[in-house]
């Protein structure tokens, strides 16, 4: 038994290193368009990021219920086979996490958790163990939200265009130089809301896993507790002030060149495409929502100037994180099994 609550503790402690690595890996969600801009610097605009997206991982529990429950259900999982395939889910995304980092490709934190879960789970339990209906939801989501984000930062960009059209430029720039922090600050909040409930998710699983006597949740209901959300909320707070500054080029200058108002324009609508899932309690991709979005910023201007090659190369690496990370969690939940025995 004693091993178990190692195992636990273990998982804590590799899913707030995830949650990290979400959060360096993802800062450039919420700040490339203000940095790229010049409206905040490099230093401020991590800073309120990372506050607002420990402010903003603390307000729900929808997502992380998705999480934990939605793909595999926890009461079939017990003892140590259970928390090696969590375990086995949260280093494989991980590994992907880094791996896209550290060569600056905005790949998906969620996208590779959720295909951590689906391997570890069909190695483990094999393939009616997975709630494929679910997965198909959550997939849905990862499909939809960045094409729902680009269609609306375009709408938003062409009212914005006609609004203020007989207004000079630098008038304009001026205008939303103000107007950028503030929804850069949204953008921040609406990704905290979203992403840092996905480790929530998982470090539930693992306590429902562990028996009660052990200071499990075996056979409750499965409800985030506050510590759970605190930890988590902090560990996302800390990954985000730590940067992600290949990424932050890639999202902020790669795709389009942005100016105040188009970066306005597309945190405007990836903050309330994040925000309306998260309501819905479906983990997307904050990623792909905001690239999504800036492409939709950038189409307006004309379709050449969306470095169509960029986008081919990170809509490559969103394409193979599921998979890539299902195979890659699978492999390991083996690797683990034939060295321990389980």
């Amino acid at each position: 038994m004693p091993e178990l609550l190692v195992l636990v503790v273990l998982i804590i402690v590799v899913a707030l290193f995830f949650d990290f690595t979400n959060g360096f890996h993802d800062a450039a969600n919420a700040i490339a368009a203000s940095v790229s801009t010049g409206t905040l610097t490099p230093r401020v605009a991590i800073l309120m990021s990372a506050i607002l997206n420990f402010v903003g991982a603390l307000t729900g529990t929808g997502v992380a219920s998705t999480i934990g429950k939605g793909i595999i259900d926890p009461s079939i999982m017990h003892g140590d086979q259970g928390l090696y395939m969590v375990l086995s889910a949260l280093l494989a995304a991980i590994g992907w996490n880094l791996f896209t980092w550290w060569y600056g490709l905005p790949s998906s934190s969620s996208h590779a958790l959720i295909g951590g879960i689906i391997g570890g789970a069909v190695a483990g339990y094999g393939w009616n163990s997975t709630n494929w209906r679910g997965v198909e939801a959550i997939i849905l989501s990862f499909v939809t939200s960045p094409i729902i984000g680009g269609v609306l930062s375009f709408t938003i960009m062409v009212a914005l265009m006609w609004i203020f059209r007989r207004t000079t430029p630098v008038k304009v720039t001026n205008m939303f130089r103000p107007m950028q922090v503030l929804s850069a600050a949204f953008m921040a909040f609406a990704h905290g809301t979203n992403d840092a409930q996905k480790s929530m998710g998982i470090i539930t699983m693992a306590l429902f896993i562990l028996p009660v006597n052990l200071g499990g949740m075996a056979g409750h209901p499965f409800v985030v507790p506050l510590w759970v959300k605190t930890i988590a909320a902090i560990a996302m707070g800390l990954g985000t002030s730590a940067g992600g500054w290949k990424i932050i080029k890639t999202m902020g200058s790669r795709i389009v060149k942005l100016q105040p108002i188009n970066g306005f324009a597309s945190d405007a609508a990836a903050s309330t495409t994040v925000l309306a899932a998260t309501i819905w309690g479906l983990p997307v991709s904050t990623t792909h929502v905001v690239s999504g979005a800036i492409m939709g910023v950038g189409a307006t201007k004309r379709l050449s100037a969306v470095r169509w090659g960029v986008a081919g190369n990170m809509l490559l690496a969103w394409v193979l994180t599921i998979p890539i990370t299902a195979l890659l969690a699978g492999a390991i939940y083996s690797v683990l099994r034939h060295a321990f025995g389980f």
